[in-house]
């Protein structure tokens, strides 16, 4: 019986038990401290990201600018160059009220970091502007009703202009493909296409011109 007993007390146990488990992670974790500390090249477990000083070409403008890698163009278009015509909306690339050119091209400025936009070249809807006086575009959902409540109409009129420079005549089924990442919550699309078309002749009248 003494060297059943004995036998019994020696045997490992099956498994692992709760404090087991907890010695075993604290000398890992003990292990893995004393092993960075022995190796003082290693890199760290998060590096911090610095700001970084760039230009960014706005309308025409170049802008030097302290941006923090993580800064959306959203972010840094509205609250460090004071361009609100942006406006904020889902933040995550799914109602386009967003919306500015990059190079002529359509693009969410929520999903865009402003670093990634450095090297291009950036219009908001304020770059549509004549001095005081509107652009084709804006002139052209002022006279067709083209709004309703209006908080998504900066980002589709800029959708609007990016379709526009790359197709001056659309057909209505290419206005409506167009137009199909910019959401109206009021539902005036009927109006925001006979918009378009109305902006689509108002170019072509003043030359083509933005």
């Amino acid at each position: 019986m003494a060297d059943d007993r004995d036998e019994r007390e020696t045997a490992p146990a099956k498994g692992v038990s709760r404090r087991g488990f907890f010695t075993a992670v604290g000398a890992g974790a003990i292990g893995a401290a004393t092993l960075a500390k022995a190796q003082p090249g290693a890199a760290p477990v998060a590096a911090k990201e610095e700001p970084a000083t760039v230009t960014l070409v706005v309308n025409g403008r170049r802008r030097r600018l302290l941006v923090e890698p993580r800064w959306t163009l959203l972010f840094v278009l509205r609250e460090k160059l004071g361009l609100t015509g942006t406006k904020v909306g889902c933040e995550r690339g799914e109602c386009g009220a967003c919306t500015v050119l990059i190079d002529g091209t359509p693009r969410y400025a929520c999903m865009t970091l402003a670093l990634e936009a450095v090297g291009h070249e950036i219009t908001t809807l304020e770059g549509l502007m004549r001095g005081e006086e509107l652009g084709p575009v804006q002139q052209a959902f002022l006279a067709e009703d083209g709004l309703q409540c209006g908080y998504c109409t900066p980002g589709q009129v800029m959708a609007a202009e990016g379709l526009l420079r790359a197709n001056p005549e659309p057909t209505l089924d290419e206005i409506r493909l167009g137009m199909s990442g910019n959401l109206c919550r009021c539902g005036a699309y009927a109006h925001i296409f006979k918009a378009v078309a109305k902006a689509s002749q108002l170019r072509k009248a003043a030359g083509g011109e933005p």
